[in-house]
């Protein structure tokens, strides 16, 4: 009779195949895509024990789809949780990723953007789930007021959590299409963020009528880089065009940001 022993730890063979692409959100940790020979259990505790921030590691079983452009996730080893309370450019913010958009990699776009904005701006930022930009925005800088609008229920329910746990005074959250709450506010912007690159662009006239002369637009977009020029010249004539990669979801396929000031 001969009995085989269940496998208690990765070969040295088996840890080099571990895929080196992955997103980190607070305490969990999510591969996009991973080989079907490695043990996922085995993996994730490995990776629990090497990484110390590390307590709970999970795969994307189905990635950005559905109105709220969420993935599913499904938890391989630790603690079996989908919700952290991640840390980025000095603000707290706790989120589930499989129940709202949440992106850790954003964080120095985020920054970028931050650290433009000018003493007693009043800002917008459209599609702004559980409120990253406005919290980054609030922590650097020294904006006036924050303003954000949240189609999702539970993007808008972390949002407001996360304005209690970071203790900020300066920004409203609104749940609800921008294209019926924006026009309630009665306001107009000196700044506007559009981080919702799929259709950003059928909100960009909205936008525009809310936009303060001298008003900067932050549109985000998905293009290939042979159409980058095409792209900055599309706007041109209306604006001051500035092109930045804010990321790349697919080989030769680029997130980018179109900073837009307007001309008049």
């Amino acid at each position: 009779m001969c009995f085989f022993k269940k496998q208690k730890e990765l070969t040295p063979e088996e840890i080099n195949q571990i895929p080196k692409s992955f997103e980190i959100i607070g305490s969990i940790l999510i591969f996009s895509e991973f080989p079907k020979k490695l043990n996922k259990q085995l993996v994730g505790e490995y990776l629990i024990k090497k990484l110390k921030n590390i307590k709970t590691v999970a795969i994307k079983s189905r990635f950005y789809s559905g109105k709220y452009r969420t993935p599913k996730i499904k938890i391989i080893a630790g603690t079996n949780t989908k919700e952290a309370i991640h840390k980025e450019n000095g603000v707290s913010i706790k989120v589930n990723p499989e129940k709202v958009y949440y992106s850790s990699r954003s964080s120095t776009e985020r920054l970028r953007i931050a650290v433009q904005v000018k003493k007693g701006e009043s800002i917008l930022t459209m599609f702004s789930g559980v409120a990253p930009f406005p919290l980054v925005i609030s922590k650097h800088s020294e904006a006036k007021e924050i303003y954000g609008i949240e189609i999702n229920p539970e993007g808008h329910k972390y949002g407001e959590e996360n304005l209690k746990l970071n203790k900020v005074n300066n920004i409203k959250l609104y749940q609800g299409d921008v294209k019926k709450i924006l026009p309630k506010l009665k306001k107009k912007f000196d700044r506007i963020i559009m981080p919702l690159p799929k259709n950003s662009e059928s909100y960009l006239e909205l936008a525009k009528k809310y936009l303060n002369p001298q008003g900067t637009i932050h549109l985000y977009l998905f293009e290939k880089e042979e159409n980058f020029q095409k792209l900055k010249d599309k706007y041109s004539e209306e604006f001051q065009v500035k092109l930045f990669k804010a990321g790349s979801p697919a080989p030769g396929k680029f997130r980018v940001c179109l900073d837009l000031q307007s001309k008049l």
